[in-house]
């Protein structure tokens, strides 16, 4: 524990000490300043990267233990310090990249040209990009998708369902912003709610009262939800499901329920989260037991990764709602997703199962987006 402690903070130390040499020395200011100018220069630059990577810090280590209320600000300012810092650290990597052909090159004053431009577009691109993913961040949109369910009774046709998923609440989101997702769903007038998982970030004592806006959900046939690897990474995915509970909204646990309209039904199965072990493990047999496996059937799992187990376990599983990824939430992120997901967002087909992926409604970490808007998805079943 202590050495991988200790090189996660030699690996920060040195992160931080490369973009001040790249931004303070390598471009010699002192070259076109004064030495008075080229000093405070110097010491601004490595004064705001540290100051913004101990607020990062600071925010990582308080965000599960405290109360986020009275911490806020420094988690707004820290969190975004992650999206500002990593498209500063992209754009410098490129040049630093054209400066070291350049030095090869034995082209000395271009580079210290091109790395004081550089310098200075770096810090530019990456305001722009994380003020661009900050507003981006912020409005949720309502995404409208047709699902073709071969099995699905005529009289369930045209069935709305509104898949929320990653609302994230803690740090940065609050109850407000769980209220406006509410009234977005409802404003799509559904049939049916899925939660699908990562609630919050955060102790669920202190962050849970959030979610109470999700009291006022309205759809037909109510709500169901399923835990996410955030409410197992947070260690109160029990205590999540209960509040939930509390707030009228079912909980899957390994577990379906029936929907039914003019007398056809529709199974609606959740199971949890992959990160969940033990009794909390993923079960998708225990949660279409007793199942026909000519029943149309929806199944809720955080992850879409967690359509491979249910296509193994061959139950007739005909869509499946899952979120989890962000649709990368920070580009280029969205690539390195895929090396660990099957699908990013949308609708797509995964092992023969048909798979639709939110993007999230919230954020994860910083409350950036780039790339990747949040949204909520309403998805109209159609007969096949």
């Amino acid at each position: 524990m202590w050495l991988g402690l200790l090189l996660a903070l030699a690996l920060l130390v040195g992160w931080v000490v490369w973009l001040v040499r790249r931004l303070a020395v390598a471009p010699c200011w002192g070259e076109v300043l004064a030495e008075p100018t080229e000093r405070r220069l110097r010491r601004g630059v490595a004064a705001a990267i540290v100051v913004g990577t101990a607020l990062l810090v600071v925010a990582e280590v308080l965000q599960r233990s405290v109360d986020p209320g009275p911490w806020r600000p420094v988690f707004w300012v820290g969190l975004t310090w992650v999206a500002f810092v990593w498209y500063l650290t992209l754009t410098l990597a490129l040049v630093a990249v054209v400066c070291g052909v350049l030095r090869l090159a034995r082209r000395r004053a271009w580079r210290d040209r091109v790395a004081r431009v550089g310098a200075i577009g770096s810090v530019a691109v990456a305001t722009v990009v994380t003020g661009y993913g900050l507003v981006e961040a912020a409005s949720v949109r309502t995404t409208e998708v047709d699902v073709t369910v071969a099995d699905l009774d005529p009289a369930l046709d045209g069935l709305r369902v509104a898949v929320v998923s990653d609302l994230h609440v803690g740090p940065v989101r609050d109850a407000g912003f769980v209220g406006s997702v509410v009234g977005r769903v409802n404003a799509a007038d559904v049939d049916l709610v899925v939660l699908a998982g990562d609630y919050a970030d955060g102790a669920e004592e202190h962050v849970g009262p959030y979610l109470d806006p999700l009291e006022g959900l309205e759809a037909t046939y109510g709500a169901v939800a399923v835990t996410g690897n955030h409410e197992f990474i947070n260690g109160d995915a029990e205590a999540t499901l209960e509040r939930l509970e509390g707030l009228g909204v079912t909980a899957l646990r390994n577990d379906h329920v029936v929907v039914e309209r003019d007398g056809a039904a529709l199974v609606v199965a959740g199971v949890q989260d992959a990160y969940g072990t033990g009794d909390e493990a993923a079960d998708p047999e225990a949660a279409l037991e007793g199942v026909a496996p000519d029943e149309p059937v929806l199944y809720v799992a955080h992850q879409p990764s967690q359509v491979h187990q249910a296509a193994e376990a061959d139950l007739g599983i005909d869509v499946q709602f899952s979120g989890h990824t962000h649709g990368g939430q920070l580009w280029p992120f969205g690539w390195l997703v895929r090396l660990d997901q099957p699908t990013l967002a949308g609708v797509d087909e995964v092992d023969g199962i048909q798979v639709v992926t939110s993007r999230g409604a919230g954020a994860w970490g910083p409350p950036v987006r780039v790339a990747a808007p949040p949204e909520v998805v309403v998805v109209t079943l159609r007969q096949g």
